[in-house]
């Protein structure tokens, strides 16, 4: 039992003593085989036998390298500050010599080599304290850009080295002589200094550029080279000896310097290829990159490893971007493209280069300052070719320059738009501001020219853009574009830019110099005359000409298709001349466009509704050939038009006058089916009005007259027997003759004396209203010169009427001209008088026509005054200068004409305008308006019409030759 026990014991123990001697062994640190030292060794890298050891604790044990003797002895090293975080890097170090030598350990605190691409180490102090396992800690030489320790190590010493460490991360450390370390950092110095001086002086000789000549690109480049020398200066540690930084300020400077170099090279490869001449969309995202790389400046002071990361990323996406943009453009002959070809290449090769030192492919201690060097080489080639263009721009031969300031000063005192793109800088500059033209604040429109785009009209932005890049692209030619540009109130302008490029010594365009106008008159007055030729100016329709080409086109197709019988309705509005009395010009125009809005409604897009006159309307019916529905379709077309419309608090019901005819003769053409529409409207308008009628050829009988009527009146024009009558206008204050109104009369061989009543209408239905009114024009006028050739000067003139189509007629003042001319009438002896009915028909038309013949010093007067509502706003809106008062304004109950004419009478004489009273019946009327302030009468009590003869009897008994004499 003793033994059993004693054995029980002993495997106890001997258990206990195998797990203490495991944990022992699991708990031991060795330090790493020791680095032989001979006399001749001026330079090692430890980094390969350095050993990290990471959380390991305030405390920390570790077995030294074995020693001459063979023995391995045991140390514990405390930490010695309050920033050490457990991190330990154990080396051993062996002097093999028989003297003693003197090394350093050296710790850089950043290296470009081994930083990585994405959150890379961009440095801080890296050894705390460096305890050696014999003797006391080293002693620290004092050095701004890495951490620096003397050891001596005595002859056969093999000493194990604990680093106290302030980061996990030791990307070098190195065991220099003294002196090979200092004529190492002396080495680099010159080529730093040398670095750090062509940097400085590139980035102030830019920036001078840039206050000097002031192109775009020069502040871009200027940037972009103040970026490299801020970061060569933090690379090459010129920044430690300008302000006090601190290892971890430095990462914060290291950061900003890579946002700083990322931003600017994307603002100047933007700039300097000018790709917001068009490219808004690539403004806005090269912008937005901006920006966002603005706020990794923000980012930089809480992390500044990510900051440098993603600056680095931009960095290379802008190159890579770049390349692709410069072969793009370059392929298109763009001249600044191609210039930055060599300086791009090297910029890849750089980048090329980068990436193989922060990925660790190359690692020694040249690469980095050598691509610090690198940056600032690309900078000066970029500085060479930004100055190429900056001052290849300005070689302006004199005379040229000379020419283009006499031509903008003709231009300016011409009263134009001169109109200057200064291409180099991509600046617009219009004198005056044409701004302030479109109702914009001013300057709105000078500069980029990509300011203009998003104001012109969508269908004109590719031509405009087109247009100019032609002109960049040739070189050569002149610009001569019309567009459209959206004004401040949303209204388009029409502008026309005429203008010729300037080129510059290096054969291209430098500006491009001309005028812009706003022809928006022009292009209104031609597109209104397109729409008036072949529309109605009022409710949009088809005027009679597009309505007969049609109905021809129509009658074509119904002559080889049994599918096509179309019938044509005019349709007249029953006495819509009583609504334009009542309630005036502008109330019937609202009917109109009603009553069209209403028939529009009812027809489907294979027919076709016009307006042939005033209040008549043409219809082709296509959609219906079967005669019932035909007539259901004209029913429709009444009860629509009957519908009461509401004006001014008034309820109008109009009805309609139709005549209805249906294609049934192959021979018969476009006219002739109207004419036969036309006859069965005239016959329903005839039977009272407010029905249907359908053609009939019986009714041709009906219009035989009227036609006989106006082949008569032709031939009445060639046989002279139209005459004229002139009837007294007598002063009423003293009874003299003032003038004379001519009135037409014809006298027929077979029908005696037809009145105006009856063939003028007919006249103005058909071509002959024009030789009518130059026959009235002519004879009139030679007749007044007559009668003062056979009496004298008399203090009289002449009044003749026109009609509608005479007024729409744009030859109309060139006739008076010539007719006055040939007579010798002095213009102020002769007054044109106008009804209100005339104007209304075409009040734009007769407004320019009666200030041309106003022009020529003719009196214009306004006839049967007080028969409209209207007639009050002529009174200004036409250059009228005498109103003639309608009898049946003279001619009321007493009371009421002695206030109605006392109102009109003194309105008139306030505006200066003679007044001519027509319908005086008895000598008491007469008195009655001399008082009021009338100035002339016309009427039967004064004088009928009568012929020249008499006329010019009667001047001679009022004004005999003695008298005047």
């Amino acid at each position: 039992m003793t033994n059993t026990a004693s054995i029980s014991t002993m495997q106890r123990i001997a258990a206990a003593l195998v797990l203490i001697v495991t944990a022992f062994i699991s708990t031991s640190v060795f330090a790493a085989e020791p680095v032989k030292l001979s006399r001749d060794d001026t330079a090692l890298d430890l980094t390969p036998t350095t050993e990290i050891y990471a959380n390991q604790g305030e405390a920390f044990q570790v077995s030294t390298a074995a020693g001459t003797d063979g023995i391995r002895r045991r140390i514990e090293v405390r930490a010695s500050s309050d920033a050490h975080q457990g991190d330990w890097a154990v080396f051993a170090l062996a002097n093999v010599t028989d003297e003693q030598l003197e090394r350093v350990i050296v710790a850089p605190h950043f290296r470009l080599a081994k930083s990585q691409l994405f959150w890379p180490d961009l440095g801080s102090q890296r050894i705390i304290s460096i305890t050696p396992s014999e003797g006391f800690a080293l002693d620290r030489i004092a050095s701004p850009d890495a951490d620096v320790f003397r050891i001596t190590l005595n002859p056969g010493a093999v000493i194990t080295f604990v680093a106290e460490l302030s980061t996990p991360q030791l990307p070098q450390i190195y065991l220099w002589q003294p002196d090979a370390y200092k004529d190492s950092i002396n080495s680099f110095t010159l080529y730093k200094g040398i670095v750090l001086g062509i940097a400085g002086l590139l980035a102030v000789f830019l920036t001078i550029l840039f206050v000097v000549k002031g192109t775009s690109m020069l502040p871009a480049a200027a940037a972009l080279a103040w970026a490299v020398l801020a970061y060569v200066c933090i690379d090459f540690g010129f920044l430690e000896k300008l302000i006090l930084v601190t290892s971890s300020d430095q990462r914060i400077w290291r950061a900003g310097a890579e946002v700083a170099l990322a931003s600017s090279l994307v603002i100047f490869l933007f700039t300097y290829l000018n790709l917001n001449r068009w490219h808004v969309h690539l403004g806005y995202a090269t912008f937005a990159w901006i920006i966002g790389l603005g706020l990794l400046f923000g980012v930089a002071i809480y992390d500044p490893s990510i900051a440098s990361g993603i600056a680095r990323l931009s960095f290379a996406l802008t190159g890579t971007a770049g390349i692709l943009l410069i072969i793009y453009l370059g392929l298109n002959r763009f001249d600044r493209a191609i210039l930055l070809v060599p300086t791009w290449a090297i910029l890849l090769v750089w980048l090329f280069g980068g990436w193989l030192t922060v990925t660790g492919r190359l690692d020694n201690d040249i690469i980095q300052p050598a691509l610090g060097g690198g940056l600032v080489l690309i900078v000066l080639l970029i500085g060479f070719t930004v100055m190429q263009h900056a001052f290849a721009g300005g070689a302006y031969q004199q005379g040229l320059f000379s020419d283009l300031e006499r031509q903008s000063l003709a231009l300016t005192g011409s009263g134009d738009t001169v109109w200057d793109w200064d291409v180099a800088r991509d600046r617009v500059i219009t004198t005056p501001d044409i701004s302030q033209q479109l109702g914009l604040s001013s300057g709105t429109m000078h500069g980029p020219v990509r300011n203009w785009i998003p104001r012109l009209h969508p269908d004109d932005r590719d031509r405009f853009k087109a247009t100019l890049d032609v002109l960049l692209e040739h070189r050569r030619g002149r610009l001569n574009h019309e567009f459209r540009i959206r004004a401040e109130d949303g209204h388009f302008h029409w502008l026309q830019i005429r203008a010729r490029p300037v080129l510059g010594s290096n054969g291209e365009i430098i500006r491009c110099v001309g005028t812009v106008v706003d022809v928006t008159e022009q292009k209104n007055s031609v597109e209104r005359l397109l729409q008036d030729a072949m529309h109605d100016n009022l409710t949009g329709l088809p005027n009679r000409q597009v309505f007969l080409d049609r109905l021809q086109s129509v009658l074509t197709i119904a002559a080889s298709s049994d599918g096509v019988r179309p019938t044509v309705l005019s349709i007249d509005i029953d006495r819509y001349k009583q609504v334009n009395d009542s309630l005036g010009i502008a109330a019937g125009d609202n009917i109109l466009i009603a009553l069209t809005r209403r028939l529009r409604r009812l027809l489907k897009p294979q027919d076709t509704l016009a307006r042939l006159s005033g209040d008549e309307f043409g219809l082709i019916l296509v959609s219906e050939r079967d005669p019932a529905k035909v007539a259901d379709f004209a029913d429709a077309v009444s009860k629509a038009i009957m519908v009461p419309i509401n004006f001014a608090h008034r309820e109008i019901i109009l009805t309609a006058s139709i005549g209805l005819a249906s294609w049934v003769d192959q021979q018969e053409n476009a006219q002739g089916l109207l004419s036969d529409a036309e006859l069965a409207m005239y016959r329903a308008k005839r039977a009272g009005g407010n029905r249907v009628e359908p053609f009939r050829p019986a009714f041709r009988s009906t219009g035989t007259d009227r036609l006989l009527l106006e082949t008569d009146l032709r031939r009445a024009l060639d046989r002279k027997e139209l005459t004229m009558a002139y009837q007294p206008i007598i002063r009423l204050d003293n009874g003299e003759i003032a003038g004379f109104e001519s009135l037409m009369r014809w006298e027929h061989p077979k029908r005696g004396t037809i009145p105006p009543s009856e063939f003028i209408p007919i006249a103005e239905m058909s071509d002959l209203i024009g030789p009518l009114g130059l026959f009235a024009l002519d004879r009139s006028a030679n007749d007044l010169k007559d009668w003062e050739t056979q009496t004298g000067d008399l203090p009289i003139f002449m009044s003749v009427n026109l009609s509608s189509a005479q007024l729409i007629n744009n030859d109309l003042c060139n006739d008076v001209r010539s007719i006055l001319a040939k007579t010798h009438c002095a213009p102020s002896r002769f007054k044109l008088e106008l009804t209100e009915s005339v104007m209304m028909e075409n009040p734009e038309q007769a407004r320019l026509v009666l200030n041309k013949l106003k022009e020529t010093g003719i009196s214009l007067a306004l006839d049967d005054f007080g028969t409209g509502h209207s007639s009050l706003a002529y009174l200004t809106q036409f250059p009228f200068d005498t109103i003639k008062l309608d009898k049946a304004l003279v001619a009321g109950a007493a009371e009421k004409r002695a206030l109605l004419l006392r109102s009109v009478i003194a309105m008139a004489r306030s505006l200066e305008m003679v007044v001519v009273a027509e319908g005086v019946e008895t000598d008491d009327d007469a008195a009655d308006l001399v008082k009021m302030g009338c100035h002339y009468g016309q009427s039967y009590l004064f004088g009928p019409p009568m012929d020249a003869a008499s006329v010019q009897r009667l001047l001679k008994e009022r004004f005999p030759l003695t008298k005047r004499a």
